[in-house]
């Protein structure tokens, strides 16, 4: 049997722990110490780990496994992120035989150029892509290489559970609120948010279906999101034009 299993770490990342009752797979490693602990306590084998992008609190755990477990590390290689011992590019496939999981990698750059994703049925573990009602800010690329690695994502299948890399749904969902007031998805998400942060539960992960009803960055057509970006001072009405208006405004948020 599969189980996927967040690990906190850090301030609010989750890493991934996918694993069977012998082995299992870890996904973007910020520490080393809960990983250890958890594979540890449950008796596991480390068969590999996957990395999403390069950035510290994805990495910043790597080195250590390393040192304990000779794994590899599957992932986009890059001049600054010596971690990576198997490179992947957009269309390759990775199998993982322990776990009887074969990964579609797609290349989701806008937030970082190395970044990509992992892609399974039922399953995407996409890194700082797509939060819960939010999306990773850019830092490298363009606004419209980041807009299009979100609306590719947002095509894979609406039951697909989105496992992301932070806990950001209590922050994000108040702007998608103010973005569209009117929107009763938004706000039952809101309310059921809340409820499971109150018990310390995690809000991820979460369905493509619900980011595309609550997420305001997979909504640029809306017209609610427009107008009320229209009284901020919008006046091109394009999806990117939106898509950058929405991005400086929860800048600011």
């Amino acid at each position: 049997m599969l189980n996927i299993t967040a690990i906190p770490a850090l301030q609010d990342n989750y890493i991934w722990a996918i694993h069977n009752d012998k082995h299992v797979v870890i996904v973007d490693p910020g520490e080393a110490e809960p990983v250890l602990e958890f594979i540890q306590q449950n008796h596991l084998q480390l068969h590999a780990i996957l990395c999403t992008h390069r950035h510290h609190d994805h990495v910043g755990g790597i080195a250590e496994l390393r040192r304990v477990y000779n794994v590899p590390v599957y992932g986009r290689s890059h001049p600054r992120n010596p971690h990576i011992t198997d490179d992947l590019h957009e269309g390759d496939k990775l199998r993982l035989k322990p776990l009887d999981i074969v990964f579609d990698i797609i290349e989701t750059p806008g937030h970082l150029e190395d970044h990509i994703v992992f892609s399974a049925p039922g399953m995407l573990f996409c890194g700082d892509m797509i939060f819960g009602a939010g999306c990773g800010k850019n830092f490298e690329g363009t606004l419209a290489q980041l807009q299009h690695s979100l609306q590719r994502l947002a095509n894979l299948p609406d039951d697909t559970l989105i496992y992301s890399a932070h806990e950001y749904a209590e922050y994000t969902l108040p702007f998608a609120l103010l973005c569209e007031p009117g929107n009763q998805n938004i706000r039952q998400r809101l309310a059921e948010t809340r409820q499971l942060r109150a018990a310390n539960l995690p809000t991820v992960p979460f369905t493509i279906a619900q980011e595309k009803a609550t997420n305001p960055f997979l909504r640029c057509t809306n017209p609610e999101l427009i107008h009320t970006l229209q009284t901020r001072g919008l006046t091109d009405t394009s999806e990117l034009a939106v898509f950058t208006a929405l991005t400086q405004w929860m800048a600011h948020f």
